[in-house]
């Protein structure tokens, strides 16, 4: 591909992520797909919340079948105080075979309700954002540090999210996705086990967790509070999308 040819098709993306964000001043130009090589029988997307039965074996489980025994156990899950307030448990969905994870904090309101990460309007920037890379929702992972909804739309506290670590772990040694994009301080601490590292200083740099690479940016709902920083935020999901472009062309 020319060099004219990368300008063209990040020009485009640039334009699908002001749609986004609710710029209509602009005409629509179409984002070609960023090239995504699946395996040859990639698993079906799995809504993990609706997930049955994982495989009864010795054998350690696939992907999907991991997911949904987590799925499981986080439904009965009483390890903190999150559990008293839940409507549903919200563990997480997506492709098993995602090669992209999206991490949040926790869920909201719908998110409660629905049992569903990314419900509300901040999920639905998101599915945006991830229509801008040249991506649909169904082929990514979404999940949050806790899996509870936090009262009154606050953050997890530290035990919250201690407590929850360990699913959150096995999500993601589960799928074994090439890039994780945290959103929002509270992963981007508990993942790299640091309570003093901010978003605003760590937004963009490749950190590596557990041999997968890690890029932190702004959670969505941030980005609806504060347009100005959809740039920055795109800065990061560019690096996103280059380690997912070196790890296809490798």
């Amino acid at each position: 591909m020319s060099e004219r040819d990368d300008i063209t098709r990040g020009l485009r993306q640039l334009l699908e992520l002001d749609r986004a964000f609710g710029i209509e001043f602009l005409p629509r130009v179409e984002t070609p797909a960023v090239s995504v090589r699946r395996p040859a029988e990639s698993p079906a997307p799995v809504p993990v919340a609706a997930a049955q039965e994982a495989l009864a074996s010795s054998e350690p489980l696939l992907p999907a079948a991991a997911l949904a025994a987590i799925a499981r156990e986080v439904a009965a899950c009483k390890r903190c105080g999150l559990c008293s307030g839940r409507t549903n448990t919200v563990p997480g969905e997506g492709d098993a075979a995602a090669r992209l994870v999206f991490v949040g904090e926790g869920p909201g309101a719908d998110e409660d309700a629905q049992g569903r990460p990314f419900a509300g309007p901040a999920g639905d920037l998101l599915t945006k954002m991830i229509a801008a890379m040249g991506l649909a929702r169904e082929q990514v992972f979404l999940t949050n540090v806790v899996k509870c909804r936090p009262p009154d739309e606050r953050q997890p506290d530290a035990s919250e999210a201690a407590a929850c670590l360990p699913f959150l772990e096995r999500q993601l040694l589960a799928i074994r996705p090439t890039v994780i994009c945290t959103l929002g301080n509270t992963p981007l601490r508990t993942l790299m086990g640091d309570p003093k590292l901010g978003i605003i200083s760590m937004r963009g740099k490749r950190l590596v967790w557990k041999g997968i690479p890690l890029i932190p940016t702004f959670h969505p709902s941030y980005l609806l509070r504060n347009t100005p920083a959809k740039k920055p935020c795109w800065e990061d999901l560019k690096v996103v999308m280059q380690l997912l472009k070196e790890h296809t062309d490798g």
